[in-house]
């Protein structure tokens, strides 16, 4: 039995991208909000960046444009397919691809009129757009908000916390000699501090570095549960695996932490044991032969060669 701290295994700090003043959207951005997968989780206010993209993408469209007679005398081959293109070019939705190239020709021709330059700059610039709104990636709550409406965001600055409270995950950390004994997908029984109420989970990752401080690994137990909360204390009972040849036995019998007596022709004595496993009542020990009578209780004063 060890215990750890619940963590959402679904959760992601919110960090603002660009700048801007935060805005109102149809929720308060506080903490305990609930959101539905693709709800507007916060708004930033874009519309200087807007424009600057409405700009640039209507230069994209005046150069395009530009060279549509030249396409038509010079390359009446691809001509059909620019045109196509600008006759779909948008200034209200997402810059369409760019046609492919058939040959160096159009490539050389293309780029040599900024085409391509302007093009990527304008994507660049939509792409950062995207960012002035962020949408609930999954079914959440909001578990902390830093900023309020009217508030001005800077880039990197930090914003809040969304998880997911419906799976989550209890990290312990174990003793490196205990790992042997335990496999991913081993069922772990937990519960809450001062509380009877039995939380099932198992374990689906088992960390293959050793912490240098506390010579402990970290063990990680998924589990689903209604009542789980993040941050909440657990106490967890490993379903471990099986020690052959072993016998569990008070720890107060143990002598020197490797040693336990037994009685043989009437007198005690001391045989060397192998504990696997202490907990805090019990050890388990391997190294008792068979059918071996042991002490029941500690005796005060036993020696080996003690008579019986």
């Amino acid at each position: 039995s060890t215990s750890g701290t619940v963590t959402a295994l679904n959760k992601f700090v919110i960090f603002a991208e660009v700048e801007g003043v935060f805005l109102k959207s149809s929720k308060n951005f506080r903490p305990g909000q609930s959101y539905r997968k693709g709800e507007l989780l916060l708004q930033i206010n874009d519309r200087e960046f807007a424009a600057n993209v409405q700009a640039v993408k209507s230069g994209l469209y005046s150069s395009l444009s530009s060279i549509m007679p030249d396409l038509r005398l010079d390359y009446p081959e691809i001509y059909p397919k620019w045109k196509a293109y600008l006759d779909e070019f948008s200034m209200s939705s997402s810059t369409p691809e760019l046609p492919e190239f058939e040959n160096n020709r159009e490539r050389y021709f293309i780029t040599g009129r900024n085409i391509l330059s302007d093009y990527y700059t304008l994507k660049n610039l939509e792409e950062r757009l995207m960012k002035f709104s962020l949408r609930a990636p999954f079914d959440g709550i909001l578990t902390e908000a830093l900023v309020n409406e009217g508030t001005l965001v800077r880039p990197g600055q930090r914003l809040g916390e969304f998880i997911d409270p419906s799976v989550f995950e209890l990290m312990i950390a174990l003793k490196q000699e205990y790992i042997k004994y335990i496999d991913v997908g081993n069922e772990v029984e937990m519960h809450p501090l001062n509380q009877e109420q039995t939380i099932k989970g198992e374990i689906t990752r088992i960390n293959s570095q050793i912490d240098q401080s506390s010579q402990s690994v970290q063990v990680f137990i998924r589990f689903k549960h209604q009542d789980a909360k993040e941050g909440m204390y657990l106490e967890a009972v490993i379903d471990a695996n099986e020690v052959e040849n072993s016998v569990e036995i008070p720890r107060e019998l143990v002598v020197n932490r490797s040693q336990v007596y037994v009685v043989e022709d009437g007198l005690l004595k001391l045989i060397e044991i192998t504990p696997v496993h202490f907990n805090k009542e019990k050890v388990i020990v391997k190294g008792i032969p068979d059918g071996s009578k042991i002490l029941s209780g500690v005796v005060p004063g036993a020696y080996s060669g003690m008579k019986v």
